[in-house]
């Protein structure tokens, strides 16, 4: 697997995407969870006042075709982008853009994350400083976890990205199966299935299937 098939423009179409220029900028995809907040922050700034635009909080803004439910919870920065869907017992900690048609399942929790349009983490699915692309999918209880046990670095493909918490980058229409978890600094490839109950590490080329 070489560097080129990780940037940001191999797992991304980023283009027209309300997450476009902080995708954009962004070489490899751990490069952009640096700027998520302030990124989103400005988005929800830029936003106040606009037709079609409703604000929860003075840097929290969501599109009025949002199906929110009264439960889920929902921090700033953040934003909502059309017809997204956010279920009962979301948690959505701050520095969080979803895009339009998203879900946000069931006590499901994002952080320092951002879902591009049409991405799903519908059940039970634990998002922190992850990107995923357009269509990516997550099955129930399928988690990215950011933090390794030793709090050293994060290193993808040998390169240090110097953070101390990147949970993963799935590529556009990338599935991960139920319960599975995929460790931190793991790379999803656009079209690649991870499959239930395995516990990734790594990169998974582009539509590969991991079964173990």
């Amino acid at each position: 697997m070489q560097l080129t098939d990780i940037t940001c423009k191999a797992l991304f179409d980023f283009k027209g995407s309300m997450a476009e220029e902080l995708v954009g900028k962004a070489l490899y995809p751990w490069e952009i969870l640096r700027d998520i907040g302030s990124y989103v922050a400005g988005l929800a700034k830029e936003l106040k006042g606009k037709p079609g635009w409703k604000m929860l909080g003075e840097d929290i803004a969501v599109h009025e075709s949002v199906k929110l439910d009264p439960g889920a919870t929902i921090l700033g920065p953040a934003v909502i982008g059309p017809d997204a869907e956010v279920r009962p017992g979301a948690y959505i900690r701050g520095k969080v853009l979803v895009c339009g048609e998203c879900v946000v399942g069931n006590s499901t929790e994002l952080k320092n994350a951002v879902l591009m349009e049409g991405a799903k983490v519908p059940h039970y699915n634990y998002v922190g400083d992850s990107i995923l692309g357009r269509g990516a999918h997550m099955g129930a209880g399928a988690l990215a976890s950011n933090l390794k046990l030793d709090g050293s670095n994060i290193r993808v493909s040998g390169v240090d990205t110097g953070l101390r918490k990147f949970g993963a980058a799935l590529g556009d229409g990338a599935q991960v199966g139920c319960h599975a978890v995929l460790n931190p600094g793991s790379i999803i490839c656009p079209g690649a299935m991870v499959y239930p109950l395995v516990s990734f590490r790594g990169i998974a080329g582009a539509g590969t299937r991991v079964k173990e």
